[in-house]
C-alpha cells in the first residue's frame, strides 16, 4: 500500500480538524495512526475512505487519487472494507442478512453468491452458530467480528479501522484484535486507528503519530516506538506506556 498526503485540510463549523498535512508513505502493509484523542486520526480516516470529503489538498492511495465528486466517491467507498467502533450493524437483520444485503443491494451480488460469501466468511470468524441471531443477541466482540466480516465480503482494496475495540472490555477486544492481526498475516492492506498501543506496535509496519490536526511524526513501526524523535511524540508514549 501506497500513501500520500498533499496539504490536506478538512474544517468542521470553520474549526481545523485536519491543518495541511503531507506525507508520503511508499510501502506499507499495515499503517497505524496514533495520537490523543481529537488530533484528528478519525477524521483522516474518513477522508481517505471516502466518508468525508476533503476542504483542501489531495489524497492518493496506490497511485490513485480520491475522488471528491460525489459519483467518483460512491466508487471509491465501494472498494473499501471499513469498521467502526460502533459496528454499524442493523439491529433488525440477522448476522447472515448484515452481510448479504449489502452485497446484493448495494454490489448487485446475486442472493444465492452472497449467501455463500457470508456463510463462508461467518465461519472463518467462528460465527457460523450465530448466523441467524440479531446483533442484540450477540456480544461485543461477535458484533464487530460480523462488522469486520461484512467489510471483508466485498474484497476489498484495503481495509480501514476506526478504533474497532473502543466499546469493547478487554477480552473482547482481544478476540477483535486478533481477528485484524489474521487479516494483517494474510496479506490484507489495513489502515487502523487504535489507542491499543501493545497491539500497534506488534502489527504496524508504518505508524504516523498525529496531534492538533497536523501529523508530528511518521516512521516504520519499529522506529517510532523505539525511537521517537519528536518530544511530543515521546511525552505521548511515555504516558501510554506507563501503565
Amino acid at each position: 500500500m501506497r500513501l500520500k498526503l498533499d496539504r490536506v485540510s478538512k474544517r468542521f463549523g470553520g474549526q481545523p480538524a485536519l491543518d495541511d498535512i503531507t506525507v508520503e508513505i511508499q510501502s506499507a502493509r499495515s499503517l497505524v495512526l496514533i495520537g490523543p484523542s481529537g488530533s484528528g486520526k478519525s477524521t483522516l480516516l474518513r477522508l481517505i475512505g471516502g466518508l468525508e470529503t476533503l476542504d483542501g489538498g489531495t489524497i492518493e492511495m496506490d497511485g490513485e487519487r480520491v475522488p471528491v465528486d460525489a459519483a467518483g466517491l460512491l466508487q471509491h467507498r465501494r472498494k473499501i472494507g471499513t469498521v467502526f467502533q460502533a459496528f454499524n450493524l442493523f439491529p433488525h437483520l440477522t448476522a447472515l442478512a448484515n452481510l448479504t444485503l449489502p452485497l446484493e443491494k448495494a454490489h448487485g451480488m446475486e442472493r444465492a453468491k452472497a449467501a455463500d460469501i457470508a456463510g463462508a466468511l461467518l465461519a472463518k470468524f467462528r460465527l457460523e452458530s450465530h448466523a441467524h441471531k440479531k446483533p442484540s443477541e450477540l456480544s461485543g466482540g461477535q458484533r464487530q467480528r460480523v462488522a469486520i466480516a461484512r467489510a471483508l465480503s466485498i474484497n476489498p482494496r484495503f481495509m480501514l479501522f476506526d478504533e474497532p475495540t473502543s466499546a469493547l472490555d478487554p477480552e473482547m477486544a482481544a478476540e477483535v484484535l486478533d481477528t485484524i492481526e489474521q487479516l494483517r498475516a494474510e496479506g490484507r492492506d489495513l489502515i487502523v486507528v487504535t489507542h491499543q498501543m501493545a497491539f500497534a506496535r506488534r502489527i504496524a509496519d508504518w505508524v504516523v503519530f498525529m496531534a492538533e490536526g497536523r501529523i508530528v511524526e511518521s516512521a516504520p513501526g519499529a522506529a517510532l516506538f523505539d525511537c521517537p524523535t519528536d518530544p511530543r511524540t515521546r511525552d505521548f508514549l511515555a504516558k501510554v506506556l506507563k501503565y
